[in-house]
Protein backbone atom coordinates (compact mmCIF):
# COMPACT_ATOMS: atom_id res chain seq x y z
CA UNK A 1 0.00 0.00 0.00
CA UNK A 2 1.67 3.17 -1.19
CA UNK A 3 -1.15 5.63 -0.60
CA UNK A 4 -3.73 5.80 2.17
CA UNK A 5 -7.37 6.42 1.38
CA UNK A 6 -7.69 8.92 4.24
CA UNK A 7 -5.38 10.54 6.75
CA UNK A 8 -6.68 12.21 9.90
CA UNK A 9 -4.02 14.59 11.15
CA UNK A 10 -3.39 17.27 13.78
CA UNK A 11 -5.89 15.76 16.24
CA UNK A 12 -5.56 14.54 19.80
CA UNK A 13 -6.07 10.76 19.67
CA UNK A 14 -7.80 9.64 22.87
CA UNK A 15 -8.10 5.93 23.61
CA UNK A 16 -8.56 3.75 26.66
CA UNK A 17 -4.78 3.50 26.88
CA UNK A 18 -3.92 7.19 26.75
CA UNK A 19 -3.71 10.37 24.71
CA UNK A 20 -1.28 11.47 22.02
CA UNK A 21 -0.99 13.99 19.20
CA UNK A 22 -0.88 11.53 16.31
CA UNK A 23 -2.20 10.91 12.83
CA UNK A 24 -4.40 8.00 11.78
CA UNK A 25 -4.24 6.35 8.39
CA UNK A 26 -7.23 4.57 6.83
CA UNK A 27 -7.21 2.11 3.94
CA UNK A 28 -10.01 -0.16 2.72
CA UNK A 29 -12.19 0.74 5.69
CA UNK A 30 -9.72 -0.24 8.41
CA UNK A 31 -7.04 1.54 10.38
CA UNK A 32 -3.81 1.13 8.39
CA UNK A 33 -1.58 2.78 10.96
CA UNK A 34 -1.13 5.36 13.68
CA UNK A 35 1.75 7.71 12.96
CA UNK A 36 3.83 10.34 14.66
CA UNK A 37 3.22 13.81 13.30
CA UNK A 38 5.42 14.39 10.28
CA UNK A 39 5.87 10.69 9.52
CA UNK A 40 2.56 10.05 7.75
CA UNK A 41 2.29 8.36 4.34
CA UNK A 42 0.57 10.07 1.46
CA UNK A 43 -3.22 9.98 1.36
CA UNK A 44 -5.92 10.63 -1.20
CA UNK A 45 -7.93 12.57 1.39
CA UNK A 46 -6.74 14.47 4.44
CA UNK A 47 -8.99 15.46 7.34
CA UNK A 48 -7.66 18.25 9.51
CA UNK A 49 -8.56 17.51 13.15
CA UNK A 50 -6.83 20.54 14.65
CA UNK A 51 -8.24 21.33 18.10
CA UNK A 52 -10.30 18.14 18.13
CA UNK A 53 -10.21 14.84 19.97
CA UNK A 54 -10.34 11.66 17.93
CA UNK A 55 -11.93 8.75 19.79
CA UNK A 56 -12.94 5.24 18.69
CA UNK A 57 -16.47 4.94 17.34
CA UNK A 58 -18.93 4.38 20.18
CA UNK A 59 -20.49 0.94 20.67
CA UNK A 60 -23.94 1.13 22.29
CA UNK A 61 -25.01 -2.32 23.47
CA UNK A 62 -28.50 -1.35 24.63
CA UNK A 63 -30.86 0.61 22.40
CA UNK A 64 -34.61 0.19 21.86
CA UNK A 65 -35.15 0.36 18.11
CA UNK A 66 -38.91 0.33 17.66
CA UNK A 67 -39.31 -1.16 14.19
CA UNK A 68 -39.99 -4.88 14.05
CA UNK A 69 -40.63 -7.22 11.15
CA UNK A 70 -44.36 -6.54 11.47
CA UNK A 71 -46.04 -3.13 12.00
CA UNK A 72 -46.31 -2.08 15.63
CA UNK A 73 -44.20 0.67 17.15
CA UNK A 74 -42.26 2.20 14.28
CA UNK A 75 -44.35 5.35 14.70
CA UNK A 76 -42.04 6.10 17.66
CA UNK A 77 -38.89 5.64 15.57
CA UNK A 78 -37.78 3.51 12.66
CA UNK A 79 -34.46 1.74 12.36
CA UNK A 80 -33.49 4.46 9.90
CA UNK A 81 -34.33 7.35 12.23
CA UNK A 82 -32.76 5.58 15.20
CA UNK A 83 -29.50 5.14 13.34
CA UNK A 84 -29.61 8.72 12.07
CA UNK A 85 -29.42 9.75 15.72
CA UNK A 86 -26.53 7.35 16.24
CA UNK A 87 -24.54 8.89 13.40
CA UNK A 88 -25.11 12.41 14.73
CA UNK A 89 -24.16 11.34 18.24
CA UNK A 90 -20.97 9.44 17.46
CA UNK A 91 -22.41 5.93 17.82
CA UNK A 92 -21.01 3.77 15.01
CA UNK A 93 -22.40 0.46 16.33
CA UNK A 94 -25.88 0.20 17.83
CA UNK A 95 -27.26 -3.02 19.32
CA UNK A 96 -31.01 -3.36 19.68
CA UNK A 97 -33.29 -4.84 22.31
CA UNK A 98 -36.04 -7.42 21.68
CA UNK A 99 -39.26 -5.52 22.47
CA UNK A 100 -40.30 -5.12 18.85
CA UNK A 101 -43.19 -6.75 17.01
CA UNK A 102 -42.82 -9.67 16.97
CA UNK A 103 -39.96 -10.35 19.40
CA UNK A 104 -37.40 -12.29 17.33
CA UNK A 105 -37.03 -15.40 19.47
CA UNK A 106 -36.72 -17.75 16.49
CA UNK A 107 -34.15 -17.89 13.72
CA UNK A 108 -36.79 -17.06 11.13
CA UNK A 109 -37.90 -13.94 13.00
CA UNK A 110 -34.32 -12.85 13.72
CA UNK A 111 -33.44 -13.08 10.03
CA UNK A 112 -36.47 -10.96 9.18
CA UNK A 113 -35.29 -8.39 11.74
CA UNK A 114 -31.79 -8.45 10.27
CA UNK A 115 -33.23 -7.78 6.81
CA UNK A 116 -34.58 -4.40 7.95
CA UNK A 117 -31.19 -3.37 9.28
CA UNK A 118 -29.51 -4.46 6.06
CA UNK A 119 -31.79 -2.18 4.04
CA UNK A 120 -32.27 0.75 6.43
CA UNK A 121 -29.45 1.15 8.98
CA UNK A 122 -27.06 4.08 8.63
CA UNK A 123 -24.55 2.68 11.18
CA UNK A 124 -23.37 -0.82 12.00
CA UNK A 125 -25.71 -2.89 14.12
CA UNK A 126 -26.50 -6.07 15.98
CA UNK A 127 -29.44 -7.43 17.95
CA UNK A 128 -29.94 -9.07 21.35
CA UNK A 129 -32.79 -11.57 20.85
CA UNK A 130 -34.73 -13.21 23.69
CA UNK A 131 -33.73 -16.83 24.50
CA UNK A 132 -37.26 -17.81 25.46
CA UNK A 133 -37.60 -20.73 23.04
CA UNK A 134 -35.04 -23.34 24.17
CA UNK A 135 -35.03 -25.13 20.83
CA UNK A 136 -33.96 -21.91 19.06
CA UNK A 137 -31.11 -20.80 21.34
CA UNK A 138 -28.29 -22.60 19.53
CA UNK A 139 -29.50 -21.42 16.13
CA UNK A 140 -29.74 -17.82 17.34
CA UNK A 141 -26.30 -18.02 18.95
CA UNK A 142 -24.77 -19.00 15.62
CA UNK A 143 -25.85 -15.71 13.99
CA UNK A 144 -23.07 -13.60 15.50
CA UNK A 145 -25.32 -11.90 18.05
CA UNK A 146 -23.79 -9.87 20.86
CA UNK A 147 -25.97 -11.26 23.64
CA UNK A 148 -29.38 -12.60 24.58
CA UNK A 149 -31.80 -10.41 26.55
CA UNK A 150 -34.73 -11.05 28.87
CA UNK A 151 -36.84 -8.80 31.03
CA UNK A 152 -37.20 -10.19 34.57
CA UNK A 153 -40.92 -9.42 34.55
CA UNK A 154 -44.07 -11.49 34.56
CA UNK A 155 -45.16 -12.31 31.01
CA UNK A 156 -48.66 -10.86 31.16
CA UNK A 157 -49.38 -11.23 27.45
CA UNK A 158 -49.79 -7.49 26.92
CA UNK A 159 -48.43 -6.04 23.72
CA UNK A 160 -46.04 -3.38 25.06
CA UNK A 161 -43.40 -2.92 26.36
CA UNK A 162 -42.88 -6.45 27.71
CA UNK A 163 -44.75 -8.34 25.07
CA UNK A 164 -45.11 -12.12 25.09
CA UNK A 165 -41.82 -13.88 24.54
CA UNK A 166 -39.41 -11.57 26.34
CA UNK A 167 -40.55 -11.50 29.99
CA UNK A 168 -39.36 -14.25 32.37
CA UNK A 169 -39.87 -13.90 36.12
CA UNK A 170 -39.96 -17.56 37.18
CA UNK A 171 -36.57 -18.28 38.76
CA UNK A 172 -36.49 -21.84 37.51
CA UNK A 173 -36.98 -20.71 33.92
CA UNK A 174 -34.33 -18.01 34.32
CA UNK A 175 -31.93 -20.66 35.62
CA UNK A 176 -32.66 -22.89 32.62
CA UNK A 177 -32.03 -19.97 30.28
CA UNK A 178 -28.75 -19.21 32.04
CA UNK A 179 -27.64 -22.82 31.64
CA UNK A 180 -28.51 -22.73 27.94
CA UNK A 181 -26.59 -19.47 27.47
CA UNK A 182 -23.59 -21.01 29.23
CA UNK A 183 -23.69 -23.96 26.83
CA UNK A 184 -23.54 -21.74 23.75
CA UNK A 185 -21.21 -19.22 25.49
CA UNK A 186 -23.27 -16.13 24.69
CA UNK A 187 -23.83 -13.45 27.37
CA UNK A 188 -27.28 -13.06 28.91
CA UNK A 189 -28.51 -9.53 29.54
CA UNK A 190 -31.20 -9.23 32.22
CA UNK A 191 -33.42 -6.31 33.15
CA UNK A 192 -33.70 -6.98 36.91
CA UNK A 193 -37.08 -6.71 38.61
CA UNK A 194 -38.88 -8.24 41.59
CA UNK A 195 -42.55 -8.33 40.67
CA UNK A 196 -43.77 -9.80 43.97
CA UNK A 197 -42.21 -6.92 45.90
CA UNK A 198 -43.42 -4.37 43.40
CA UNK A 199 -46.98 -5.64 43.68
CA UNK A 200 -46.92 -4.89 47.41
CA UNK A 201 -45.13 -1.55 47.10
CA UNK A 202 -47.21 -0.03 44.33
CA UNK A 203 -50.50 -1.17 45.86
CA UNK A 204 -49.86 1.04 48.89
CA UNK A 205 -49.48 4.06 46.59
CA UNK A 206 -52.66 3.18 44.74
CA UNK A 207 -54.59 2.69 47.99
CA UNK A 208 -53.67 6.27 48.92
CA UNK A 209 -54.79 7.51 45.51
CA UNK A 210 -51.22 8.29 44.41
CA UNK A 211 -50.78 7.33 40.78
CA UNK A 212 -49.04 10.24 39.05
CA UNK A 213 -45.48 10.24 37.69
CA UNK A 214 -44.03 11.30 41.04
CA UNK A 215 -45.71 8.38 42.78
CA UNK A 216 -44.41 6.06 40.09
CA UNK A 217 -40.89 7.39 40.62
CA UNK A 218 -41.08 6.95 44.38
CA UNK A 219 -42.54 3.46 44.13
CA UNK A 220 -39.76 2.11 41.94
CA UNK A 221 -37.09 3.66 44.19
CA UNK A 222 -38.83 2.64 47.43
CA UNK A 223 -36.94 1.14 50.36
CA UNK A 224 -33.55 2.05 48.88
CA UNK A 225 -34.30 0.29 45.62
CA UNK A 226 -35.29 -3.04 47.12
CA UNK A 227 -36.95 -4.27 43.90
CA UNK A 228 -33.64 -3.85 42.07
CA UNK A 229 -31.36 -5.26 44.72
CA UNK A 230 -33.57 -8.24 45.52
CA UNK A 231 -33.64 -9.16 41.84
CA UNK A 232 -29.91 -8.65 41.39
CA UNK A 233 -29.18 -10.80 44.44
CA UNK A 234 -31.23 -13.61 42.92
CA UNK A 235 -29.58 -13.24 39.52
CA UNK A 236 -26.09 -13.29 41.01
CA UNK A 237 -26.80 -16.51 42.89
CA UNK A 238 -28.33 -18.16 39.82
CA UNK A 239 -25.35 -17.11 37.73
CA UNK A 240 -23.01 -18.66 40.26
CA UNK A 241 -24.83 -21.95 39.79
CA UNK A 242 -25.22 -21.76 36.00
CA UNK A 243 -21.82 -20.32 35.08
CA UNK A 244 -23.04 -18.12 32.24
CA UNK A 245 -21.84 -14.61 31.47
CA UNK A 246 -24.51 -12.50 33.17
CA UNK A 247 -24.77 -8.85 32.16
CA UNK A 248 -26.95 -6.83 34.54
CA UNK A 249 -28.81 -3.86 33.08
CA UNK A 250 -29.88 -0.57 34.67
CA UNK A 251 -27.39 -0.39 37.56
CA UNK A 252 -28.83 2.44 39.65
CA UNK A 253 -28.29 1.91 43.38
CA UNK A 254 -25.14 2.04 45.44
CA UNK A 255 -26.20 -1.25 47.01
CA UNK A 256 -26.33 -2.91 43.60
CA UNK A 257 -22.79 -1.74 42.88
CA UNK A 258 -21.58 -3.26 46.15
CA UNK A 259 -23.27 -6.58 45.38
CA UNK A 260 -21.78 -6.76 41.89
CA UNK A 261 -18.35 -5.74 43.17
CA UNK A 262 -18.38 -8.62 45.66
CA UNK A 263 -19.53 -11.09 43.00
CA UNK A 264 -16.68 -10.02 40.73
CA UNK A 265 -14.21 -10.36 43.60
CA UNK A 266 -15.34 -13.98 43.99
CA UNK A 267 -14.54 -14.57 40.34
CA UNK A 268 -18.11 -14.68 39.06
CA UNK A 269 -18.61 -14.06 35.37
CA UNK A 270 -20.69 -10.95 35.84
CA UNK A 271 -20.68 -7.58 34.12
CA UNK A 272 -23.05 -4.62 34.26
CA UNK A 273 -23.89 -1.30 32.70
CA UNK A 274 -25.17 2.11 33.64
CA UNK A 275 -27.43 4.30 31.52
CA UNK A 276 -27.22 8.07 30.96
CA UNK A 277 -30.50 8.75 32.77
CA UNK A 278 -28.98 7.48 36.03
CA UNK A 279 -26.05 9.89 35.89
CA UNK A 280 -27.45 12.93 34.09
CA UNK A 281 -31.22 13.04 34.59
CA UNK A 282 -33.00 10.72 36.99
CA UNK A 283 -30.95 11.62 40.08
CA UNK A 284 -32.35 15.16 40.10
CA UNK A 285 -35.72 15.25 41.88
CA UNK A 286 -36.41 18.73 40.56
CA UNK A 287 -36.15 17.31 37.02
CA UNK A 288 -38.67 14.60 37.93
CA UNK A 289 -41.02 17.26 39.32
CA UNK A 290 -40.62 19.46 36.23
CA UNK A 291 -40.73 16.76 33.56
CA UNK A 292 -42.74 13.98 35.16
CA UNK A 293 -42.82 10.87 32.97
CA UNK A 294 -40.68 12.62 30.38
CA UNK A 295 -37.73 12.12 32.77
CA UNK A 296 -38.58 8.49 33.58
CA UNK A 297 -36.84 5.76 33.04
CA UNK A 298 -36.44 5.74 36.85
CA UNK A 299 -35.74 8.03 39.76
CA UNK A 300 -32.28 7.48 41.23
CA UNK A 301 -32.21 9.11 44.69
CA UNK A 302 -29.19 11.38 44.80
CA UNK A 303 -27.50 9.56 47.66
CA UNK A 304 -26.73 6.76 45.17
CA UNK A 305 -24.83 8.97 42.76
CA UNK A 306 -21.37 8.96 44.47
CA UNK A 307 -21.46 5.16 44.58
CA UNK A 308 -22.43 4.98 40.93
CA UNK A 309 -19.56 7.18 39.83
CA UNK A 310 -17.20 5.22 42.08
CA UNK A 311 -18.38 1.97 40.51
CA UNK A 312 -17.94 3.36 37.01
CA UNK A 313 -14.45 4.58 37.81
CA UNK A 314 -13.18 1.45 39.57
CA UNK A 315 -14.47 -0.94 36.89
CA UNK A 316 -17.34 -2.49 38.82
CA UNK A 317 -19.67 -0.90 36.28
CA UNK A 318 -18.21 -2.06 33.00
CA UNK A 319 -19.88 0.06 30.32
CA UNK A 320 -22.21 2.95 29.59
CA UNK A 321 -25.10 2.09 27.25
CA UNK A 322 -28.03 4.29 26.37
CA UNK A 323 -31.18 2.32 27.09
CA UNK A 324 -32.40 4.69 24.37
CA UNK A 325 -36.20 4.55 24.46
CA UNK A 326 -38.17 6.93 22.23
CA UNK A 327 -41.88 7.58 22.91
CA UNK A 328 -44.32 10.16 21.61
CA UNK A 329 -45.16 13.12 23.82
CA UNK A 330 -48.75 11.94 24.29
CA UNK A 331 -47.44 8.62 25.61
CA UNK A 332 -45.58 10.56 28.29
CA UNK A 333 -48.18 13.25 28.93
CA UNK A 334 -50.61 10.75 30.43
CA UNK A 335 -48.14 10.30 33.28
CA UNK A 336 -49.19 13.55 34.94
CA UNK A 337 -52.34 11.69 35.94
CA UNK A 338 -51.22 8.06 35.88
CA UNK A 339 -47.52 7.31 35.84
CA UNK A 340 -48.20 3.61 35.42
CA UNK A 341 -49.91 4.27 32.08
CA UNK A 342 -47.07 6.35 30.67
CA UNK A 343 -44.58 4.51 28.48
CA UNK A 344 -41.31 4.21 30.36
CA UNK A 345 -37.88 5.14 29.05
CA UNK A 346 -35.97 8.15 27.77
CA UNK A 347 -34.15 8.88 24.50
CA UNK A 348 -30.45 9.72 24.63
CA UNK A 349 -28.55 8.24 21.68
CA UNK A 350 -28.00 11.55 19.94
CA UNK A 351 -26.47 13.32 22.94
CA UNK A 352 -25.06 10.92 25.54
CA UNK A 353 -21.47 10.90 24.27
CA UNK A 354 -21.29 14.64 24.96
CA UNK A 355 -22.68 14.07 28.46
CA UNK A 356 -20.03 11.58 29.51
CA UNK A 357 -17.12 13.41 27.88
CA UNK A 358 -18.27 16.67 29.51
CA UNK A 359 -18.31 14.80 32.84
CA UNK A 360 -14.70 13.82 32.14
CA UNK A 361 -13.80 17.46 31.64
CA UNK A 362 -15.42 18.18 35.01
CA UNK A 363 -13.22 15.57 36.69
CA UNK A 364 -15.94 13.02 37.41
CA UNK A 365 -14.23 10.33 35.33
CA UNK A 366 -10.83 10.15 33.60
CA UNK A 367 -11.14 10.88 29.91
CA UNK A 368 -9.48 7.60 28.97
CA UNK A 369 -11.93 5.69 31.16
CA UNK A 370 -14.84 7.49 29.51
CA UNK A 371 -13.61 6.33 26.11
CA UNK A 372 -13.13 2.82 27.48
CA UNK A 373 -16.71 2.48 28.77
CA UNK A 374 -18.19 4.04 25.63
CA UNK A 375 -16.21 2.21 22.97
CA UNK A 376 -13.50 -0.24 23.93
CA UNK A 377 -15.05 -2.23 26.76
CA UNK A 378 -18.43 -2.88 25.09
CA UNK A 379 -16.68 -4.33 22.03
CA UNK A 380 -14.35 -6.36 24.23
CA UNK A 381 -17.01 -7.77 26.57
CA UNK A 382 -19.32 -8.82 23.76
CA UNK A 383 -16.47 -9.95 21.52
CA UNK A 384 -17.09 -7.61 18.62
CA UNK A 385 -13.48 -7.97 17.61
CA UNK A 386 -13.37 -5.39 14.85
CA UNK A 387 -14.67 -2.46 16.90
CA UNK A 388 -13.80 -0.18 19.80
CA UNK A 389 -10.14 0.65 19.20
CA UNK A 390 -7.99 2.86 17.04
CA UNK A 391 -5.35 0.33 16.07
CA UNK A 392 -4.15 -1.32 12.87
CA UNK A 393 -6.63 -3.87 11.54
CA UNK A 394 -9.65 -2.51 13.40
CA UNK A 395 -12.56 -0.94 11.57
CA UNK A 396 -11.90 2.73 10.93
CA UNK A 397 -14.76 3.85 13.16
CA UNK A 398 -13.96 7.19 14.73
CA UNK A 399 -15.57 10.29 16.17
CA UNK A 400 -14.06 13.75 16.02
CA UNK A 401 -15.03 15.72 19.12
CA UNK A 402 -14.87 19.45 19.72
CA UNK A 403 -13.87 19.52 23.41
CA UNK A 404 -14.37 23.22 24.09
CA UNK A 405 -17.32 24.80 22.34
CA UNK A 406 -20.54 24.65 24.31
CA UNK A 407 -23.87 23.76 22.78
CA UNK A 408 -27.42 23.65 24.03
CA UNK A 409 -29.53 20.57 23.38
CA UNK A 410 -32.75 21.59 21.68
CA UNK A 411 -35.88 19.72 20.71
CA UNK A 412 -35.51 21.42 17.34
CA UNK A 413 -32.34 19.42 16.68
CA UNK A 414 -33.76 16.03 17.63
CA UNK A 415 -33.67 13.57 14.72
CA UNK A 416 -36.13 11.16 16.32
CA UNK A 417 -39.71 10.94 15.10
CA UNK A 418 -40.73 11.84 18.66
CA UNK A 419 -39.30 15.35 18.30
CA UNK A 420 -38.33 15.87 21.94
CA UNK A 421 -35.52 15.24 24.40
CA UNK A 422 -35.64 15.31 28.22
CA UNK A 423 -32.29 17.13 27.99
CA UNK A 424 -33.79 20.06 26.06
CA UNK A 425 -32.14 23.25 27.30
CA UNK A 426 -29.17 21.50 28.90
CA UNK A 427 -25.71 22.80 28.01
CA UNK A 428 -22.79 20.46 27.30
CA UNK A 429 -19.39 20.54 25.64
CA UNK A 430 -17.68 17.79 23.65
CA UNK A 431 -20.00 17.76 20.68
CA UNK A 432 -19.30 15.24 17.91
CA UNK A 433 -18.47 17.16 14.74
CA UNK A 434 -17.64 14.23 12.45
CA UNK A 435 -18.49 10.54 12.61
CA UNK A 436 -16.57 8.05 10.48
CA UNK A 437 -17.76 4.48 9.88
CA UNK A 438 -15.38 2.02 8.29
CA UNK A 439 -13.44 4.90 6.78
CA UNK A 440 -16.45 6.80 5.39
CA UNK A 441 -17.77 10.03 6.85
CA UNK A 442 -21.42 9.57 7.83
CA UNK A 443 -21.89 12.80 9.80
CA UNK A 444 -20.24 16.19 9.29
CA UNK A 445 -21.07 19.89 9.36
CA UNK A 446 -24.19 19.23 11.41
CA UNK A 447 -25.72 16.81 8.89
CA UNK A 448 -25.97 13.05 8.57
CA UNK A 449 -24.52 12.14 5.18
CA UNK A 450 -24.56 8.37 5.64
CA UNK A 451 -27.21 6.54 3.67
CA UNK A 452 -29.80 3.88 4.35
CA UNK A 453 -28.31 0.43 4.09
CA UNK A 454 -24.81 1.68 4.82
CA UNK A 455 -24.67 -0.30 8.06
CA UNK A 456 -23.45 -3.86 8.41
CA UNK A 457 -23.85 -6.40 11.17
CA UNK A 458 -21.15 -5.94 13.80
CA UNK A 459 -20.56 -9.65 14.14
CA UNK A 460 -19.73 -10.86 17.62
CA UNK A 461 -17.45 -13.77 18.50
CA UNK A 462 -15.35 -13.29 15.39
CA UNK A 463 -12.65 -11.00 14.05
CA UNK A 464 -14.85 -9.45 11.35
Amino acid sequence: MSTLDTLIRNGRVVTAEGQADESIGIHDGVVAGVYKNGEEPEAKETIDASGLWVIPGVVDMHSHHRQGSEPGFEYKDTIYTSTLQCAAGGVTTSVAMPNVTPPPNTLELLNKQFDIYKSDAVVDWNFNPPPTKPEEIKKLAEQGIGAFKIFMVVDTGRNYPHMPGIGVHDHGKIFEIMQACAEVDVPLMVHPHDQALMDVIEQKYWDRGERDALAYARAYAAHDGVIWESAIGTLLRLQQAAGCHLHILHTQTAGSVDMIRKAKAKGQRVTCEINPWALFLGYDWSAIQRLGSYALSYWVPEKNVPGLWEGLNDGTIDIVATDHAPHLAEEKEVGWKDGWKAHTGTPSTQFYVSMLLSAAQEGKIPLERAVEVLSTKPAELFRIGSKGRIAPGYHADMVLIDPESEYTISNDDVLSLTGWSPYDGRVFKCRPVRTILRGQTIYADGKVVGEKGNGRQAIARAQA
